[in-house]
């Protein structure tokens, strides 16, 4: 089975443990951000399979990033899966318009983020 490459974007280091804990149970190759900038430049140079995304973090925020990873054509249909802790009707709507494609809130219910993966991944 090819391994999958996951870029992890949160300015939390508890959450980038768990995230981690979590995704060990998959064959994946985890890459990691911890602001906005960050992860679409990340993103942009590693190419991954699907972006975690945070949208409280530094130098700018998931939706931003979100909406930017979307105008890079190399990276534009990357499945983008939104986990915070901003699950109000209006983030989640703001989620969608930036190009999200699917919102978890936290805490992280792991059953739900594997089954979400799997169904963006191909798995």
């Amino acid at each position: 089975m090819t391994r999958k490459k996951i870029l992890l974007v949160d300015d939390s280091n508890t959450i980038l443990m768990m995230e981690r804990m979590i995704l060990t149970k998959g064959p994946y190759d985890l890459l990691t951000a911890s602001d906005g900038e960050a992860a679409v430049e990340r993103a942009l140079s590693e190419k991954p399979d699907l972006i975690l995304m945070d949208v409280v973090v530094p130098r700018m925020n998931g939706f931003d990033a979100c909406r930017r990873i979307r105008g890079e054509e190399s990276i534009k249909d990357t499945p983008i899966i939104m986990v915070t802790t901003r699950g109000e009707v209006l983030n989640v709507e703001t989620g969608f318009q930036a190009g999200c494609n699917d919102y978890v809130t936290k805490p992280i219910n792991g059953a739900e983020l594997m089954a979400k993966l799997k169904t963006y991944l191909g798995e």
